[in-house]
């Protein structure tokens, strides 16, 4: 059976009234993304994505219905491209029926300081990690206010709680984020659309492994968590069927951190 990193469809709860709902995820195809992919497919969910790279979405949709029967729709998309953006929320309605559920996740955590950076690279590092929240939420609200009900998860990161070094851009629009989703839940509300953000901590994701997890830096992590443990895509993806479903119906404008109780000592 193909697998995500050793997961399989049996790791997930069923949440019943997810079932066949149309969902939409930024940044599907790698990461944290893809295991939000493969959870809602194992729910029987209609789940659309999209990511930069070609090949890796069509190999994590042939993982996905090889494990739970069903295929997600995929498109290739640089976010960053606003008109492009947007038009793959409308064609995943088209494909799966109008949105019900929208994972706001793609990121890039490009590490800087703040004498080299650029003015450009700040506004690409907004255009990346904040602006697409907004504009797919532009898209999808109007879907979700015609069906009376709907879910936006906007992913942010426990970097901005701590106030990480390393990366200033990306925090602070990973902080941004924490307001966008207190003015749509408070906006939406009213027609029954509920928007929260999912703070996940340092996630073991590949990129993680390949670019930036040190012995050092581990064991600075873990001494800093009250679990000592480390976290993994499936922590996030457990976390975000919560957000979608009915189990958290009368949850808006929240935040929920998954980050095994980090402090900075």
């Amino acid at each position: 059976m193909a697998q995500i990193e050793g997961l399989t469809s049996e790791t997930y709860p069923l949440y019943k009234d997810l079932k066949g709902k149309s969902v939409f995820i930024t940044g599907g195809g790698s990461g944290i993304g893809a295991y939000f992919v493969q959870a809602f497919a194992a729910q029987g969910a209609q789940v659309a994505f999209v990511s930069l790279t070609e090949s890796t979405g069509n190999a994590l949709c042939d993982a996905v219905e090889a494990d739970t029967g069903i295929r997600p729709y995929f498109q290739s998309c640089d976010i960053r491209d606003a008109e492009a953006l947007q038009q793959t929320v409308r064609n995943a309605a088209e494909k799966n029926g109008l949105i019900d559920i929208l994972i706001n996740n793609a990121a890039r955590d490009t590490r800087h300081d703040v004498g080299s950076f650029t003015a450009e690279q700040w506004n690409d590092s907004f255009d990346t990690n904040l602006r697409p929240h907004f504009l797919t939420a532009q898209v999808a609200a109007p879907m979700m206010r015609k069906k009376g009900s709907g879910s936006i998860i906007n992913v942010g990161s426990n970097s901005a709680h701590l106030g990480l070094a390393g990366y200033p851009a990306y925090v602070s629009a990973k902080a941004a984020i924490t307001g966008l989703t207190r003015a749509l839940a408070r906006e939406l509300g009213v027609d029954g659309v509920r928007v929260n953000t999912l703070i996940p901590g340092w996630v073991m994701t590949q990129r993680q492994k390949d670019l930036w997890v040190t012995d050092e830096g581990l064991k600075e992590c873990l001494d800093q968590q009250c679990l000592k443990d480390t976290l993994s895509g499936e922590d996030c993806a457990h976390a975000a069927l919560f957000l979608a479903s009915n189990a958290s119906r009368m949850m808006t404008g929240q935040s929920l951190i998954i980050d095994g109780g980090r402090a900075l000592t």
